[in-house]
């Protein structure tokens, strides 16, 4: 049985604006409470230091920028960059170096990261290990609301509890429904209800999934 998820919950990043200037939010739940949890508290971290991974699509990036706007060194996409750059940097934020008491956060988009530099794998590998896990129904419901409203899309009632249970389970996939909800929509010249909610999950999961609908 799947464990209770505690309440899920938005973050406003107002660093981070659609083009109708209202700030975009990361929808907290499951897969990621642990980490927005940790990220308000780093003087907790070993060695000043943590590591993020997830999924595609997870937020990791808008998870670094509110990070960055609490006061956090963020390094994004570090899985792509120098490892001896990276090294130096993770040097830095240790007693006596040029940003020493500043916490340092690495995003990597890797799952596991393989870090080739042996000196950066050993100081990573004391840092704090934080991983964007899957969301489970609650929060998916959350995401389809959310990725909605960045679109500007209006959704019928009854929309996510529709969705769910028909439709993957990450982020990436819940996305990508919504932007194909949207395009249907904008097609047909027709509201999203549930005849184009349909054609969505037709058009990404194939005709197999009208057994469901």
């Amino acid at each position: 049985m799947a464990k209770t998820a505690s309440p899920t919950r938005q973050i406003a990043l107002p660093l981070v604006t659609r083009a109708a200037g209202e700030a975009q939010r990361i929808v907290v739940g499951n897969a990621n409470a642990h980490v927005i949890d940790a990220l308000r508290d780093p003087a907790g971290w070993p060695f000043n230091s943590a590591v993020l991974t997830g999924p595609a699509r997870s937020g990791k990036t808008l998870i670094g920028r509110w990070a960055a706007a609490q006061g956090i060194d963020v390094i994004d996409g570090a899985d792509r960059q120098d490892e001896t750059r990276l090294f130096h940097r993770w040097n830095a934020s240790q007693q006596g170096g040029s940003k020493a008491g500043e916490p340092l956060l690495m995003i990597a988009d890797e799952q596991p990261w393989e870090i080739a530099l042996p000196d950066l794998a050993s100081r990573l590998g004391g840092s704090l290990q934080l991983e964007i896990g899957e969301p489970d129904d609650e929060m998916a419901a959350q995401l389809i609301e959310g990725f909605a409203e960045q679109r500007a899309l209006s959704l019928a009632d009854g929309a996510a509890e529709y969705l769910v249970p028909r439709t993957e389970r990450s982020f990436a996939d819940l996305e990508a429904l919504v932007a194909m909800i949207d395009r249907i929509s904008l097609e047909r010249q027709s509201a999203a209800t549930m005849s184009v909610w349909r054609a969505a999950l037709e058009a990404l999961q194939g005709p197999e999934q009208q057994k469901l609908l």
